[in-house]
């Protein structure tokens, strides 16, 4: 579904002198439709999700793998792991995501909620009437490793 502007098309009265258009010669406010998709929302949704500290990344094994494939020809789905249903002028909105070890979880889902609220309400223009979170998995850094043999240890001298 995509959201369509209810709004109606200002038509002038051809007995009334036309209204001037704004400063810079803009068209004027409700002088068309605007639609807006689900992948627009999701987009700004997963935007809004990543900027929060403690997400690792967004989207289940699958959608996860597929987009570090993405990633090594050089391009982002900023979708991935969200998705957005959008009604005339409310949008709800589901993310899968995977957590960074030692981020408190619910803590982690209240940020998000928080993030996507902001940011679909300012940037799409449409009342949000739900964040679904799934937390799919904790991502686990593996140990630091240690520099390699021929850089610990001092080179011998040519001649002994």
């Amino acid at each position: 579904m995509e959201y369509q502007n209810p709004q109606p098309v200002a038509v002038p009265d051809p007995g009334q002198a036309a209204a001037a258009p704004l400063p810079g010669g803009a068209p004027l406010p409700g002088a068309g439709r605007t639609v807006i998709s689900e992948n627009a929302v999701a987009k700004v949704a997963g935007i809004a999700a990543r900027s929060v500290p403690g997400v690792y990344s967004l989207g289940s094994g699958p959608s996860r793998a597929l987009g570090a494939f993405r990633d090594a020809v050089g391009s982002s789905d900023h979708a991935a792991g969200v998705r957005a249903e959008v009604g005339e002028t409310q949008v709800a909105v589901d993310i899968d995501l995977v957590a960074l070890y030692g981020t408190p979880l619910h803590a982690l889902a209240d940020q998000i909620r928080a993030a996507v609220y902001a940011a679909v309400e300012e940037l799409v223009g449409l009342q949000v009437i739900e964040v679904n979170i799934e937390i799919n998995d904790v991502y686990v850094p593996g140990p630091a490793k240690p520099g390699t043999a021929a850089e610990t240890r001092p080179a011998r001298e040519a001649t002994q």
